[in-house]
């Protein structure tokens, strides 16, 4: 049911055209949407991607083996956090996205009940999210800006806390007491028109 309500807020930001999905992991989101292209350093969950109709290259965020302008969208769903450097990987797609294309992000945000329930395992050491930095809307909003694009849409959910029980829900354009957040950033040039 999380993974369902997540895929709708994706779904929401609409992805059309040629698709990258940067940390495709299993490429569970890339092949919901149709992203032609998914990379990540990892080579096992590639190989799942690929099963999943995903062409696969392994490679880095942060050195995209793409040439400039290339996609239409670029997806960067629940992997932003693990990013080393999450400023580079962001001027990489930004530099492969086309002009009139869009960059969608997916997180868990810090401040919510999930995100905070992530951190307590962080802290206590957990194998998977040991490594996760978080970040809240405006943490997000100020690295856009900094690559010189800004939110032009936004959707969210999972209004219940990791206690509660699970329910299917529709995305809100509301971000409040909602832990997934889908966003899609487009050039800022493109907002002034």
């Amino acid at each position: 049911m999380i993974f369902e309500c997540e895929l709708k807020a994706l779904k929401m930001l609409k992805p059309s055209g040629r698709g990258l999905d940067l940390g495709v992991g299993t490429g569970i989101f890339a092949s919901e949407i149709g992203a032609e292209f998914g990379i990540d350093p990892a080579l096992n969950p590639l190989k799942l991607a690929k099963s999943r109709g995903v062409e696969v290259i392994q490679a880095m965020g942060e050195y995209l083996p793409f040439r400039d302008k290339c996609f239409d969208y670029i997806l960067i769903a629940l992997s932003l956090c693990f990013f080393d450097n999450p400023m580079s990987v962001l001027r990489e797609a930004r530099r492969c996205m086309k002009n009139s294309g869009k960059i969608i992000i997916c997180v868990i945000l810090r401040n919510s009940s999930w995100g905070r329930h992530y951190e307590m395992l962080k802290e206590k050491g957990h194998d998977f999210y040991r490594y996760v930095n978080f970040y809240t809307i405006d943490e997000i909003r100020e690295m856009l800006s900094s690559v010189k694009l800004s939110i032009e849409k936004i959707y969210a959910t999972l209004s219940y806390t990791p206690e509660d029980e699970p329910i299917i829900e529709e995305p809100s354009e509301e971000i409040d007491e909602r832990s997934f957040v889908c966003l899609s950033a487009i050039s800022e040039s493109r907002c002034e028109r």
